[in-house]
């Protein structure tokens, strides 16, 4: 197999790049590098709401000579000795200041009209203090951006600060598919004849390219007839296509003739592999030479094997890294680690097998020590598909024909996002253990219980991630921050995780469990919250809840209308079933973390209260006239959340 893939790789080339709007970049390969145009930020700033000063002055009474605003140029007024200049947040230091301080450290001085003109400064600072430089966060003409780089939700943002809004990146390649086999019929059949089967493996490879970010031509189904076999080729040939994909017809079978018409297009390197699933495996590539339209091109054939899943286990082992290849990936491997096995494992005498398998975190992974552990699908028939369900590894096993015992460490091969899980008798959670958060914070798995004060579970709802179509990024997001807020919390931490579709039945099993049976202190759902169909997060969520707790939900709501008016439509759900407190979060990444911060000061008061702790039924009352003025508070609250974006409250 090592040697097929080297083959493949050394054949096939990136391809030509293009240039595309920014918002048409994410995931794609940066093909050039990227300068800063101009510093950031480009005057000096402030870190802080508070007053520009002169650092020398010191503590005492000032005049308010000017402000100086986010948004506006600071230019006009000099800061001198004995004066100060009011400043918001990223706004411009006024010339003559050389230090800020912060609001918290300052007193108004009302004068008889109530107006503020002075203020007094309590505080010594020194030079520089809360004063962001000119190009302190990025120089002018810095790097920015290497090409070779990948461009995730963090670089797309780093493109728009330095005003980059077309880039030039290597595209994904354009996939044909097609079935053959006089055997195959449409999956929308109803009652099958003697012979025939369902053709599983188009609509199969269709999603798996799909899910490579590439664009797809389905050529649909090709009898066992060499002639209409070869049109149907050389229309898919003569197509704008990169790669082109068949399976079936590659084996030694008399009507078998995808692999001769590939030799008769072009060049055939290997037509079998010695490997368990996948043998009869053909790889090609056909030269087409260039015409009046078009330029000439190479193309990249692979007779996959008509078995599902030799079909599907070839795709991940040898499709994948072409299509990162063309795509422009340094290192277009899949990802390798090792577990232990759960149960021993039979290895063929003949051939190398890649067995399927899901891999998970443990706490004890049967060697005394934290690690992944991989449990088998069970039976490995090439042609039973449910070997490959919820599978996320393949286990690299040698050919030695012995029995691999219980806790041997072997390699896998990680073939999925293994954050994805089914929600069910073999329910995957996520492990607390620093070391595995700080290596492989997407990776869900089964936790130990272990002693702690607040136990936290994380429900996904999102039909998107539920089906594997795309990444779970706000469930790891709201562990990490419910893990780094943990002390906060009154030592919280995050016990379980799991991802379902936007359908009530199911999000209620969830909550329903983790309430009544695992006694969960608290638990966040993210998504499904908006106006859409399928936003169905807070009608299960109300059906199960006894108290309704409306107050979190309106600081929640506070806190994003700071940042987008779309806030207003969240239909989110908060209250108590039991001892666990359940809250509906928004979908968005960015605005589950603002919408914890905002409920943090309370939350642990709230969970020891339903805890039933007596310590927490009354705490020391603040009087109001006591408490800081509400405009301080939001200052200082904006000011720790400069720089985060809250996104709209549905998922």
């Amino acid at each position: 197999m090592e040697d097929a893939l080297h083959t493949v790789l050394s054949v096939a080339q990136r391809l030509q790049p293009i240039t595309v709007p920014l918002h048409d970049a994410l995931d794609k390969i940066l093909a050039q590098d990227i300068r800063a145009p101009d510093p950031l930020p480009p005057y000096r700033a402030s870190v802080k709401d508070g007053y520009a000063v002169v650092a020398s002055d010191g503590p005492g009474e000032y005049p308010i000579i000017t402000e100086s605003r986010a948004g506006n140029d600071g230019v006009g007024v000099t800061v001198t000795p004995r004066t100060v200049a009011y400043v918001t947040t990223g706004g411009p230091i006024p010339d003559g200041a050389d230090a800020v301080v912060q609001v918290e450290d300052t007193e108004q001085i009302k004068d008889a009209s109530g107006e503020s003109k002075r203020v007094r400064i309590l505080v010594q600072t020194s030079q520089g203090v809360d004063i962001r430089p000119v190009g302190f966060d990025i120089e002018k003409d810095a790097l920015v951006l290497r090409s070779g780089e990948r461009l995730g939700s963090s670089e797309i943002g780093l493109l728009a600060t330095v005003g980059v809004m077309m880039v030039k990146v290597y595209p994904s390649p354009t996939i044909a598919v097609l079935s053959t086999g006089d055997e195959l019929v449409e999956p929308t059949t109803g009652c099958l004849s003697r012979g025939q089967i369902r053709d599983s493996n188009r609509a199969m490879l269709l999603a798996a390219t799909i899910q490579q970010h590439c664009k797809v031509l389905d050529l649909g189904i090709a009898r066992d007839d060499e002639k209409n076999l070869e049109r149907i080729l050389d229309k898919a040939i003569s197509s704008e296509i990169d790669i082109l994909l068949t399976s079936g017809g590659v084996s030694m079978g008399d009507r078998d003739f995808v692999k001769p018409l590939l030799e008769k297009k072009g060049t055939i390197y290997f037509n079998r592999v010695l490997m368990k699933p996948g043998k009869p495996l053909t790889f090609a590539e056909i030269f087409v030479k260039s015409t009046e339209e078009t330029a000439a091109k190479k193309i990249l054939a692979f007779g996959l094997p008509g078995n599902p899943v030799s079909c599907l286990v070839c795709f991940h082992l040898f499709i994948v890294p072409t299509i990162r290849c063309l795509s422009g990936w340094a290192n277009p491997h899949l990802l390798r680690l090792h577990a232990r096995l759960v149960q021993p494992i039979k290895t063929d005498s003949v051939r190398p097998e890649f067995h399927r398998a899901i891999i998970r975190w443990k706490v004890n992974d049967g060697s005394g020590n934290p690690g992944f552990v991989a449990e088998s699908t069970g039976h490995q028939m090439s042609s039973r598909l449910l070997s490959m369900k919820s599978a996320n590894a393949m286990l690299e096993l040698p050919a030695t024909g012995s029995v691999l015992s219980a806790g041997t460490s072997v390699s896998a091969i990680i073939i999925s996002d293994i954050s994805n899980f089914a929600v069910g008798e073999n329910f995957l959670s996520l492990d607390s253990d620093p070391a595995m958060q700080r290596s492989t914070s997407h990776k869900q798995t089964v936790i130990e219980s272990q002693d702690t004060e607040i136990r936290v579970a994380i429900l996904t709802v999102s039909d998107t991630v539920a089906s594997g179509v795309g990444p779970d990024r706000s469930g790891p997001r709201a562990v990490s921050v419910v893990n780094s807020s943990s002390e906060r919390l009154g030592g919280a931490r995050v016990v379980a995780a799991a991802v379902v579709p936007d359908e009530v039945g199911k999000i209620k099993d969830v909550l329903q469990r983790w309430s009544d049976v695992d006694k969960m202190d608290l638990i966040l759902t993210l998504g499904g919250t908006g106006f859409t169909p399928r936003d169905v997060t807070p009608e299960a969520t109300k059906s199960l809840i006894e108290k309704e707790t409306p107050g979190l939900l309106y600081v929640m709501m506070q806190e994003s209308l700071k940042v987008t008016p779309f806030a207003m439509l969240s239909r989110s759900a908060a209250g108590i079933r039991g001892s666990t407190l359940i809250i509906n979060m928004p979908g968005n990444p960015n605005a589950v973390a603002e919408c914890m911060e905002a409920l943090m000061p309370a939350l642990k008061h709230a969970l020891k209260q339903i805890r039933g702790d007596k310590r927490e039924k009354n705490p020391r009352h603040v009087p109001h006239a006591d408490a800081a003025p509400a405009d301080t508070w939001e200052r200082s609250y904006m000011s720790a959340s400069v720089g985060s974006v809250p996104g709209s409250c549905s998922h």
